[in-house]
């Protein structure tokens, strides 16, 4: 009888062990898939499923699979905490959550309450590292996307260089816009300048005509937008009504499908920075680019930044737990902020990314600018 217990004992205990062996490592996506961003947040999810598929295929992150928890945010400030919450019941251990400013702003304290990293893939709003720069827990939120600031700098920098000094912005009302409008007016005083026109508008807006004409009747040379792709597509095609011509460069979601199914031939020419283009120069690029197009059976990538932003995140993650041999928070986010060996991703191979004071991958340099071509985003000219 003794013998029997103890046999029993043994394999309940081989039956634990395997069933811990077997457990996923979760990765938690809170993105919008339904609403007006979500052109964004699919793309995104495009590609960390792409990045979770290709690292379970080769034997996944500690001898475990990599599993994506997937949630809705449907674009909403007023239930990302809930959300987050919810996120954080299922057994996350890191997330790679964002695409839009403020929803990200309004969860920010429950990660870092629970020490959960994140690597957003999307967000671009500068305050988003920075919030937590100085708490005495650290920091847990890192991105690996174009900050506003760098974007803003872009942006104005592309316009000073085709020579144009009469600068109109135009910026939306939601948190991302209101943070890339201030990035734009601090990059033009840097230059001495002020915009001669300077118009806000919302989400869902369809009729930019006010705004356009204050532009217009201010001698503006081009338009510097903040906003989402759809707005800017409705800029895009009242520009064109209204025969002004006047050379359009946005901001990255300039470069969704959303910003083009509005705007059609009148978007040829808009520029944008995109932290990747198709057509990439890297073995580590091509590879996502054909491993994309397998997938999901497509001739072009869907918004090219915001699936790249979603794979890279991934694999900066996978590569955090691997170096920490651990599924826990804090090792995790210092493993990130002291990765030591390169992670070849779609936007770049990324080389100790971060620091304890730097949690953004992305630096000047690295993101490039991008314009719309015959249906295809390109790289623009130089000049």
């Amino acid at each position: 009888m003794k013998r029997t217990q103890t046999t029993l004992a043994i394999a309940a205990l081989c039956l634990a062990g395997a069933a811990s062996a077997a457990e996923t490592i979760k990765i938690g996506a809170l993105l919008p898939l339904s609403g007006g961003s979500a052109n964004m947040g699919v793309s995104v999810r495009d590609g960390q499923r792409l990045a979770v598929k290709t690292i379970n295929a080769a034997g996944g992150v500690l001898g475990r699979q990599l599993e994506l928890v997937e949630l809705d945010d449907e674009a909403k400030p007023e239930k990302a905490s809930q959300n987050m919450q919810s996120l954080m019941s299922k057994g996350i251990v890191a997330c790679a959550c964002g695409v839009n400013t403020g929803v990200v702003a309004s969860y920010q304290k429950d990660m870092q309450a629970a020490k959960i990293p994140n690597v957003i893939p999307a967000s671009a709003g500068t305050k988003l590292t920075r919030t937590y720069a100085a708490a005495p827990e650290g920091n847990y939120t890192f991105r690996v996307q174009a900050s506003d600031t760098l974007q803003a700098q872009m942006m104005v920098n592309y316009a000073l260089e085709k020579g144009y000094k009469k600068i109109a912005l135009l910026s939306d009302s939601t948190p991302y816009g209101v943070g890339g409008h201030g990035d734009m007016v601090a990059q033009l005083t840097s230059h001495g300048l002020r915009p001669v026109s300077d118009a806000t508008f919302n989400l869902k807006d369809t009729d930019m005509t006010a705004q356009l004409l204050k532009a217009k009747e201010a001698g503006a040379q081009v338009l510097l937008v903040y906003g989402i792709g759809p707005e800017q597509g409705q800029i895009a095609t009242g520009n064109a009504k209204l025969g002004m011509g006047l050379p359009l460069v946005g901001s990255w979601p300039n470069a969704m499908e959303s910003f083009l199914s509005i705007a059609g031939a009148a978007g040829n020419g808009a520029a944008s920075p995109q932290t990747f283009v198709e057509g990439a120069a890297s073995p580590a690029a091509r590879a996502f680019e054909e491993a994309y197009r397998r997938e999901y059976k497509r001739a072009h990538i869907v918004n090219p930044t915001a699936a790249a932003g979603g794979h890279d995140a991934i694999l900066l993650l996978a590569a955090a737990i691997k170096q920490a041999n651990s599924t826990d928070g804090v090792k995790i986010k210092e493993a990130l902020e002291n990765l030591a060996a390169p992670v070849g991703g779609a936007v770049t191979t990324y080389t100790k990314p971060y620091a304890k004071d730097d949690h953004e991958a992305i630096k000047a340099g690295m993101a490039l600018m991008a314009m719309w071509k015959g249906g295809a985003i390109v790289l623009a000219p130089a000049k």
